[in-house]
């Protein structure tokens, strides 16, 4: 899976539990909580909603790889490619 198909997965995923989000104006480099004015249970949510689209086990541990839009996209493409 390329890194921009993953990217569209993340942003979908992002839609779903911040779906008045302007993910257009999201940096790649910016906090997803305070871009988005999401919570920890939304975050609990995005990761669910990764797992269900891409069958990819993020343990809680390693979710603050995940708070970035670059940073979902370079976890998930490694764990990805790591399941192959």
């Amino acid at each position: 899976m390329t890194s921009e198909q993953i990217r569209a997965v993340v942003l979908k995923s992002l839609a779903s539990v911040a779906p008045e989000a302007d993910l257009d104006a999201l940096g790649p480099n910016e906090d997803l909580r305070d871009a988005l004015d999401i919570d920890s249970m939304d975050v609990n949510r995005f990761v669910v909603s990764l797992h269900d689209a891409l069958g990819v086990d993020v343990p809680e541990k390693d979710y603050p790889k995940l708070l970035t839009l670059a940073g979902a996209v370079r976890e998930l493409q490694a764990r990805l490619a790591a399941s192959t």
